[in-house]
């Protein structure tokens, strides 16, 4: 098999396997056989054996040998490591990208993300609500157009997806965080980078502890 057909049946498979982690349906602690996800994909199994080895690298999985693999279970304290990291990296890339002056056609997309979670919140759906939240997080870090930054933040929160979904109706209703991002959006508008990197902080604070407090309150050890 050509290496370029080969790879792309590997990200196919990749992609294919994270996206049913992350939307739950195959949740922490489920195990699969290689062959079983293999068929269920319609590949065969080196290229689901390769991607699970990336997906292992990750955090996201446990490659079994024999016994295929099982999905990772994110603890509370992980989350409440994840979101230290996020804290810290995020508002300072946004404080970076207002600094180099963000890119109009950038402005667009995360004017788009923010309307999205406009919309989202006044027909109460709050699945639209959490794709345009996580669109707005994804073109601030293309923008500033680190790679190797972007990668890092992606896997952390591929670990945190889970748990900010399955925490999503627990919580209020997600009104302050879109005007959070609002203003984010318009403190970039105006390069303005002490304003930004305080404003993503506060936001990143508050749901971190929003977050977190749901789980302990709730005793949800694993995600």
């Amino acid at each position: 098999m050509p290496a370029k057909a080969k790879r792309t049946l590997v990200d196919q498979a990749y992609h294919g396997i994270k996206r049913r982690i992350r939307e739950n349906q195959m949740p922490p602690g489920s195990n699969m056989p290689e062959q079983q996800l293999a068929e269920s994909l319609g590949v065969s199994r080196t290229p689901v054996r390769e991607a699970l080895i990336r997906l292992e690298s990750e955090g996201l999985v446990e490659v079994v040998p024999r016994h295929g693999v099982r999905v990772l279970p994110v603890k509370t304290e992980d989350m409440r490591e994840i979101y230290d990291i996020l804290t810290a990296l995020e508002p300072f890339a946004a404080m970076q990208l207002a600094k180099s002056g963000p890119d109009p056609r950038m402005l667009e997309k995360m004017q788009h993300a923010v309307e999205e979670m406009e919309a989202a919140l006044a027909s109460q759906d709050l699945d639209r609500w959490a794709r345009g939240d996580e669109l707005f997080h994804r073109e601030l870090l293309e923008a500033l157009g680190n790679r190797r930054l972007s990668a890092f933040v992606e896997r952390l929160n591929d670990q945190a997806h889970r748990a900010r979904m399955i925490t999503l109706r627990m919580r209020e209703v997600p009104r302050e965080s879109t005007l959070e991002q609002r203003a984010i959006l318009e403190a970039l508008r105006a390069a303005d980078g002490k304003k930004v990197e305080r404003l993503f902080r506060k936001h990143r604070e508050r749901v971190a502890s929003e977050l977190t407090d749901i789980l302990s309150k709730l005793q949800i050890a694993n995600l």
